[in-house]
Order: C-alpha cells, then sequence, then structure tokens
C-alpha cells in the first residue's frame, strides 16, 4: 500500500512540475518573440543598409 501512495505522490509532482515548465516556456518565448520585433531605441528608426530585407 505505501508503494502506491509512493508512486501516487511522485506521478503528481512531475505532472506539476511539466506543467508549470510549459507555462514557464511559453511565456518566456511570448516575450521574447515580442522583444525580437525591434530593438529597444529603434521602433520608429529606418533599417540600416548593411542589414538584408528578410521576405516573409
Amino acid at each position: 500500500m505505501q508503494v502506491e501512495t509512493a508512486d501516487a505522490s511522485y506521478l503528481s509532482i512531475v505532472s506539476i512540475l511539466g506543467i508549470v515548465g510549459f507555462i514557464a516556456a511559453v511565456s518566456i518565448g511570448s516575450i521574447a518573440w515580442y522583444n525580437s520585433k525591434r530593438p529597444t531605441g529603434w521602433e520608429g528608426k529606418e533599417r540600416p543598409d548593411i542589414v538584408p530585407e528578410v521576405e516573409k
């Protein structure tokens, strides 16, 4: 009976860590994607001639 309780506890801890990790990865990825659009201070600036234009 004690083995079943330990397995259920381990499974719930692993599941909670997986869910929290997924939420953290999505949050950090969303922030990185949003910040990658333009560097800070360059929002209204023209693209430098050195930087190639990327087709979408």
